[in-house]
């Protein structure tokens, strides 16, 4: 241990002292000042709602005390700026060195690369680090290296890599570096505000938000509940799924420990012949992959929170329609299940993942709603809201994947009901109105014959609502939209005249649209980098194609890094900070987009960023230069 190395470790949603690589190296390394600094202006459009919030304050408490038996105290910071903050804290101590962990939303890409950059002119060294994914997004490419654009190819080759993950022993002690930083009280973050702790306190009697805890459950469902997943993740009545995904949004758990405890389950029932528990496994690891996923896609289709992977909803006609918004908010929809659901994240800030979908897929195909007004709200509302998995999640159920559901896709909520919860317990818990109805009509009151619906209690139209939408009209409509979108895309195409946008075939198949390409471009290496350090996504138009390219050897670690950007030209590279940094403005600093068939503004409350102009290719290079993180 070097006692002259001072590390202010950078905590984000990293909250664990548990393989927290970052933690780790800077306990090695000498003393330590651990910080968090919370800075609401920073987070834009994505500010965390009500409950992501009450989880943030509890898992900082839980993280506090967990610091001090270590010997250092967690210095909590409300700022105005991020970069100031550090460096105060730099200042104040004598530090040497920032190290923290990445992360890969496009806020936070453009923010940590400003940092990082700033720092690195100062002189102050900077650490990143791996403590959120089995692999960095840049790792994971196909034999031409190129991204993947479906989840299979990309899963399989993960699955298949030889390198593991590495993991990290928590630190027995720390040292604390000699200095003074004021820290606020975790109140004074503002985290939670006087009106909603009465609601708050609710959240505390089915969570326990920290680290430990965190721990404690995986203990939990791997020894308890991970063998019934395959049969008990059908039905969405009561508690069926691992309940993770807050403890992984805040990092409170490590994914490379979630992954290492299934993958020994899979083994011993695979030597057992334990064909359920090894199916199990099997959809358990995959939800795990979609994670990974959604982190990938991310990273190398940054813009992606406001604009489709493909470029077929470009055309679609939106219907920014603020009364059926409003409906499918509340729960007022007349379709017991989408109902039901809608309730629950109100009450509770949570949903069985079947229920997400049902739910997103009434929204984009039922109401033709901008999938965009969706996930901002579930993002306001969702207690483990994460805006990587909820960009997936909805470009998903929207057709905006090659691999998701194509757009013509239209599911009932009637028969999804007898699917996915036959007795009608989901929907009798949180529609209460509907409680006393058979089960044989409480999926599609509107069909139950008058004496049934007398008996129940059930008024439509008074004390339950009419479907807002005929299944039948929403066919439709949805088919109307279609042609009118696939109409629009061949005149789009057929008035280009240089050829050069958006170059594919004429099919109606969603599949064989355009999608940006990323490809990895060699170039020496730089040796002012670290092999751990994060790499930057940066755009570009290709007007002649991109060259093709072998994907390189798997590196050892401490070899070459790839690193993202477009050109070797200062003019180009100032271009493409633009373009990376418009991914991550707040709309309401944007000009707002219009309502038309073709494009609406969206609501104060869920708004999303202008309309940016369509990249067309992604370029990687994989050289050794400093750069950054992502989302």
């Amino acid at each position: 241990m070097d006692t002259d190395c001072k590390t202010i470790v950078w905590f984000r949603r990293d909250l664990r002292i548990d393989d927290n690589p970052a933690l780790a190296a800077a306990a090695r390394d000498g003393s330590v000042l651990p910080v968090f600094i919370w800075c609401p202006q920073e987070e834009g459009q994505f500010y965390p709602g009500r409950v992501s919030r009450w989880w943030l304050k509890q898992s900082l408490i839980h993280l506090q005390q967990s610091m001090e038996s270590l010997g250092a105290k967690l210095i909590l910071i409300k700022a105005r700026s991020t970069l100031k903050s550090l460096l105060e804290c730099v200042s104040a101590v004598g530090a040497t060195k920032i190290a923290y962990n990445h992360l890969y939303d496009p806020v936070s890409l453009v923010r940590d690369h400003t940092i990082k950059q700033k720092l690195g002119e100062l002189g102050i060294s900077v650490q990143s680090y791996n403590g959120d994914l089995l692999y960095e997004p840049w790792e994971i490419y196909d034999n031409e290296g190129h991204a993947f654009t479906t989840f299979d190819a990309y899963w399989e080759r993960c699955l298949n890599m030889h390198k593991e993950p590495d993991s990290h022993l928590p630190p027995w002690r720390l040292v604390p570096v000699e200095g003074i930083v004021e820290s606020c009280s975790i109140d004074d973050l503002g985290l939670e505000n006087e009106m909603e702790k009465s609601s708050n306190a609710l959240l505390g009697r089915g969570w326990s938000p920290g680290w430990s805890n965190a721990d404690k459950a995986l203990s939990a469902f791997v020894e308890e509940n991970l063998i019934d997943y395959s049969k008990e993740r059908a039905t969405v009545a009561g508690n069926t799924t691992s309940l993770f995904s807050p403890y992984l949004h805040f990092g409170e758990m490590s994914v490379r420990r979630v992954f290492h405890c299934v993958r020994m389950k899979q083994i011993m029932w695979a030597n057992e012949g334990n064909c359920v528990g090894q199916e199990s496994v099997a959809l358990f690891l995959r939800a795990i992959g979609f994670r990974e996923y959604s982190r990938y896609i991310c990273f190398n289709y940054p813009f992606t929170h406001e604009r489709s992977l493909l470029s077929n909803l470009k055309y679609f006609p939106w219907q920014a329609d603020q009364a059926h918004f409003k409906a499918w908010r509340q729960g007022r929809t007349g379709y017991p299940l989408v109902d039901a659901g809608m309730r629950e994240l109100w009450a509770t800030g949570w949903m069985h993942n079947r229920i997400r979908v049902i739910v997103s897929g009434f929204f984009v195909k039922f109401l033709l709603l901008p999938w965009q007004w969706g996930m901002k709200y579930f993002w306001d509302t969702l207690l483990d809201s994460d805006l990587e998995t909820d960009i997936l999640g909805w470009q998903y159920i929207s057709g905006s994947l090659p691999d998701g559901h194509e757009l013509e896709r239209l599911d009932s909520p009637q028969v999804q009901g007898f699917k996915f919860d036959p007795e009608g317990e989901y929907v009798r818990q949180w529609l209460p109105e509907l409680a006393r109805m058979p089960s044989e009509w409480i999926h599609h009151p509107w069909d139950a014959p008058p004496s049934v619906l007398t008996s129940a209690g059930v008024e439509l139209g008074l004390n339950y609502p009419v479907p807002i939408v005929d299944i039948d009209l929403a066919r439709d409509r949805l088919t109307e939209a279609l042609l009118i979108m696939r109409e629009r895309e061949a005149v789009a195409r057929a008035e280009k005249s240089d050829g050069n946008d958006e170059v594919g075939d004429n099919s109606d198949c969603i599949d064989n649209l355009p999608i940006p390409k990323v490809v990895l471009k060699e170039k020496a290496p730089c040796s002012a980098a670290s092999s751990r350090d994060q790499q930057v996504p940066s755009m570009q138009n290709f007007k002649n194609g991109f060259p093709s390219r072998k994907r390189l050897l798997p590196l050892e670690e401490g070899q070459l890094q790839r690193n993202m950007q477009i050109s070797n030209s200062e003019s180009e590279t100032s271009k493409i900070d633009e373009d990376l940094c418009s991914t991550a403005v707040s709309s309401s600093a944007k000009k707002q987009i219009t309502c038309s068939m073709t494009s609406c503004s969206v609501p104060q409350s869920c708004s999303v960023s202008s309309d940016l102009k369509q990249q067309s290719r992604v370029e990687i290079d994989a050289g050794n230069s400093p750069s950054k993180q992502v989302g």
